[in-house]
């Protein structure tokens, strides 16, 4: 009884972000739903990303959390516009919250809007926001067996970066096995080798992105 009620979420959800994806495209925005655990480090690579890009891209953050607004203190200290979504507990954003919050943005005015989802490697992988792409981010420390734990997040997921691996030295995670576990999934996921730490690897990291925005404007 419960496999129908599921379906009507998620069909339900599809239709708002589809929606959400129209007004991105009227306004020649490229939208990113960045997911990961907690803790691996998006808001660290937010950070990096913004001092990279923000002379040249006008960027917006959408920061997701269950509760408090640590992170978006933290992004908006780096520069740019930036609203809170607080979900109370769900694990996840979901089309309808992005569409109140978008509101808060001149939409016209950005290149790129980045959705900071909630900390979590199952639920954000089912929901669609309107985003153009999904990215994710690993930490070393998390262990290489993630892509097969949670296979459905690497599956969605346009983009890889593996990040802290300043910490390799100190950890049993190894990148060839992520990246091997990885290619069983998902063979044409973009991967990156990236310290928010050293800034090791993040240059790639832009770079990609910086593609995927001007061919969004094409």
């Amino acid at each position: 009884m419960k496999i129908p009620v599921v379906r009507n979420i998620l069909e339900v959800n599809d239709r708002i972000a589809d929606q959400n994806r129209a007004i991105f495209e009227s306004s020649n925005l490229f939208v990113i739903n960045l997911m990961s655990s907690p803790g691996a480090g998006k808001t660290s690579l937010l950070e990096k990303t913004i001092e990279k890009l923000k002379d040249r891209l006008s960027i917006g953050v959408i920061e997701g959390d269950i509760q408090c607004s640590f992170d978006a203190e933290r992004i908006a200290k780096a520069g740019v516009a930036v609203t809170q979504i607080n979900t109370d507990g769900a694990c996840h954003l979901d089309g309808n919250m992005i569409r109140e919050a978008m509101n808060q943005f001149d939409l016209s005015a950005l290149d790129l809007l980045i959705v900071e989802n909630v900390g979590n490697l199952v639920c954000p992988a089912e929901f669609k926001v309107g985003e153009n792409v999904k990215a994710m981010i690993l930490s070393v420390t998390e262990g290489d067996d993630k892509p097969l734990k949670y296979p459905l997040m690497f599956q969605e997921s346009s983009a890889l970066v593996i990040n802290k691996i300043d910490l390799l030295p100190y950890v049993d995670a190894k990148i060839e096995t992520i990246r091997d576990n990885v290619a069983k999934l998902n063979k044409d996921m973009a991967i990156f080798e990236v310290s928010c730490k050293t800034g090791e690897g993040i240059d790639e990291w832009i770079a990609w992105l910086e593609k995927q925005v001007d061919q969004a404007k094409k």
